[in-house]
C-alpha cells in the first residue's frame, strides 16, 4: 500500500510542479526548492547550511566578485558567487561585501562565498530531479 501511494504522489508531484518553478525557487533561497516540495528536513537542513556558509564567508572579511569579463577568473568567481540567489542581491544592495584585502581571513572567506554559491547550483539540480520525479 505504502508503494502505491508513494508512486502516486510521485506522480502527481511531477503534473503538480513544473520543474523551471522549482529551478526558481532553490536557487532564490537555497533549500526552498526542498521545502515546496514537501522535503522539509532535507531544505531545513540545505537552508541552514548554506545561509551559514555565506554568513561566515562575509563575516570572515570576504568579498564578492565583480563581473569582469576581461578576467576569466574573476568572471567564474562573480558566477559561482551568484548561485546562492537573492543573498547576493542583498549583500550587493546593502554593500555588506566590503572584504579587505589585508585581512587574515579574506581568503577564506571568499572561498566560504564561492563554495555555498557553487553548493547551492547542486542543490538547485537536486531539486531539478526530485520535481521531474527522478528521485
Amino acid at each position: 500500500v505504502v508503494t502505491i501511494w508513494t508512486r502516486n504522489m510521485c506522480a502527481f508531484q511531477r503534473s503538480f510542479y513544473h520543474p523551471a518553478l522549482v529551478c526558481l525557487m532553490a536557487w532564490l533561497l537555497p533549500g526552498w526548492g526542498h521545502l515546496w516540495l514537501g522535503r522539509f528536513r532535507t531544505g531545513l537542513i540545505l537552508l541552514i547550511a548554506l545561509l551559514s556558509m555565506f554568513t561566515i564567508g562575509i563575516g570572515l572579511e570576504g568579498s564578492l566578485f565583480p563581473f569582469d569579463t576581461e578576467k576569466p577568473f574573476i568572471f567564474l568567481g562573480a558566477l559561482a558567487n551568484l548561485g546562492i540567489g537573492a543573498l547576493y542581491f542583498f549583500v550587493r544592495f546593502f554593500n555588506l561585501d566590503e572584504g579587505r584585502v589585508v585581512a587574515v581571513a579574506y581568503e577564506h572567506g571568499n572561498t566560504f562565498l564561492i563554495v555555498s554559491g557553487l553548493l547551492n547550483f547542486l542543490v538547485i539540480l537536486d531539486a531539478y530531479d526530485i520535481a521531474r520525479g527522478r528521485k
